[in-house]
């Protein structure tokens, strides 16, 4: 696409997407107020289908569960362009004072999927109607589950998501209240971490906590396990390689003031950015725990599930759509942003075809609903859909060369 066809094709998209505001404002207020957790997406997806069909959007349901995806046919229908939402809502109660405040206490959009659904189905929209410029066909693919193992993308790469037609790459968008709303943040190579849990159940003698002498004590082999896996990081890993090894949940089993339990639950996070050293950290997780435990006359369970793997955005497409995004938004509004030790199921997507995962600012100006994600109190400034649905759709041009 030359210069001047770019600028036409920019112009439309804008001119689009800046009608269907309101809409797609309306699209995320419902998704938002209705939420559904992870693999429970049933009206998410219905909802989803009856925009759809408004707009002859062809699509197949039943992907992982409640998943979608839609197709839209270019020029050449034997390769596509893909494009991801995924679908799900987080275990927080909201406390947001707003009209579309979640129904559903238990359940949230609190990271953002109501906005990445939104912007999908306006961007769908748009390029429905811009079908007869498009090289190749876009596949859509709202994907459930991508807050709960294995994550959606994974069942759904089973499933034959990026086959038929053929996916040449994909694209995912993600909510970021760091920047404003309308700014967008990439990152070239490594961009987010893997994530694995860590599961270890301290096993001993219990009995009364005045005579330590008759009994193993499993909450200072609990203690002493969890100080000595401090060691993966500080000293088995290599400090080129970002790792991080957190335990946040320790629960003795029957306990009390004057009680040693049997028993004592471990549970905790592994992140690396690095494929073949997690998989050497999970040896030396299970060799030092299990040695710790001993050393205090204990035993220990350890079982690590095995997450998302490292995120990496495809060097030679990512170095195509960012000069896209600046065409789109204006450079001065596409910064290079820092790698994340956060985790992303998209990752499952770069693992298997050229992956391009980037960031919608959602901040409003006056610093008001820039709250983190995974809070209570998460929420976005509207006026970034506009940037959202825009930029998806015309991703979806760049990406096609």
């Amino acid at each position: 696409m030359n210069s001047n066809d770019s600028l036409e094709v920019i112009d439309l998209i804008k001119d689009k997407v800046k009608s269907l505001l309101p809409l797609i404002i309306e699209y995320r207020h419902h998704l938002h107020k209705y939420p559904e957790l992870s693999f429970q997406e049933e009206k998410t997806s219905l909802f989803i289908r009856k925009v759809l069909d408004s707009y002859s959007i062809a699509y197949s349901t039943g992907w992982a569960g409640h998943g979608i995806v839609a197709l839209i046919h270019g020029n050449d229908t034997g390769k596509c362009v893909a494009l991801r939402a995924d679908m799900d809502a987080l275990p927080i109660t909201e406390i947001n004072d707003v009209s579309y405040k979640s129904q559903h206490p238990g359940a949230m959009h609190a990271c953002g999927h109501d906005v990445h659904m939104a912007a999908l189905l306006g961007a769908a929209i748009v390029l429905q109607e811009l079908r007869h410029l498009l090289r190749y066909s876009v596949k859509l693919i709202f994907q459930p589950g991508e807050e709960k193992l294995p994550g959606g993308a994974s069942l759904m790469i089973k499933e034959g998501v990026l086959k038929n037609p053929e996916v040449m790459c994909i694209i995912g968008q993600h909510v970021f209240p760091s920047l404003k709303a309308g700014r967008l943040g990439w990152r070239k190579g490594l961009y987010m971490a893997s994530a694995d849990e860590i599961y270890i159940t301290v096993k001993g003698k219990g009995g009364h906590a005045a005579m330590p002498v008759d009994v193993v004590d499993t909450v200072y082999a609990s203690a002493q396990i969890i100080q000595s896996l401090q060691q993966v990081i500080s000293r088995k890993a290599s400090p080129l390689i970002p790792s991080v090894l957190s335990f946040g949940k320790i629960n003795s089993i029957g306990g009390a003031t004057n009680v040693i339990p049997d028993e004592v639950k471990i549970e905790g996070t592994f992140r690396t950015m690095d494929e073949k050293w997690r998989y050497q950290a999970h040896q030396w997780i299970k060799k030092i725990a299990s040695d710790t435990a001993a050393a205090s006359g204990a035993e220990c369970e350890i079982y690590i599930a095995e997450g998302y793997p490292v995120l990496i955005n495809h060097v030679q497409l990512t170095e195509q759509l960012v000069p896209a995004m600046e065409q789109y938004a204006g450079a001065q509004d596409v910064v290079e942003i820092p790698p994340r030790m956060t985790s992303e199921d998209f990752a499952f997507y770069s693992q298997h075809v050229p992956a391009f995962f980037y960031r919608l600012g959602t901040a409003a100006p006056d610093n008001r609903k820039s709250d983190p994600v995974h809070t209570p109190t998460f929420d976005i400034d509207d006026q970034a859909l506009e940037t959202g649905a825009g930029m998806m759709a015309w991703l979806a041009f760049s990406a096609m060369g």
